[in-house]
């Protein structure tokens, strides 16, 4: 049995220790790679078919709208059978207190029944919010442990706290 590391990641504008910064690589897409390297697993970007807009205050105002309307956007792929999965590290960045609503579209394809779910999320203050409890919700019968929640502005610099945490949830 393997690792999955799924996740969601936003890149190009970001709120960055209070002003907006653009990233070639999003901070949550650094946490899942920093999980591969600590755990080994496969990698899954979660997209969606329509995506956010490039301005990010247009982003998170998207993202409360998807939230108020319990939306789940159009993603651009599945993987064809996460049965050989024991772990699976669910992450994304905490946009309103959860995890953005193509992560549920995502989540909702499958039967978690067995598996743990280990998430991460990147934030600039919020923490996990209610993340752990939405995955409680959408995981029924997965054994959701306590998420990692990294500061986007530190992703870079988080790589022995991921690596810990990560192996952590594999023994």
């Amino acid at each position: 049995m393997t690792n999955l590391i799924v996740y969601y990641s936003r890149k190009g504008e970001n709120y960055w220790n209070g002003s907006i910064k653009n990233l070639k690589k999003g901070n949550t897409e650094i946490i899942a790679e920093f999980i591969k390297n600590a755990v080994g697993g496969d990698l899954f970007e979660v997209d969606t078919i329509k995506p956010y807009p490039a301005d990010y205050y247009a982003c998170i105002d998207e993202a409360k709208k998807e939230l108020r309307a319990n939306a789940r956007p159009a993603i651009k792929g599945y993987i064809d059978d996460i049965s050989k999965y024991d772990t699976i590290f669910v992450g994304y960045p905490n946009w309103w207190g959860q995890m953005p609503m193509c992560m549920c579209t995502f989540l909702e394809h499958y039967d978690f029944t067995g598996k743990k779910i280990a998430p991460f999320c990147t934030n600039e203050g919020s923490g996990m919010g209610s993340s752990e409890r939405q995955l409680k919700n959408i995981c029924k019968g997965a054994n959701v442990v306590s998420g990692l929640s990294i500061h986007g502005a530190e992703s870079v610099q988080s790589e022995a706290q991921v690596a810990a945490w990560a192996k952590k949830n594999v023994r």
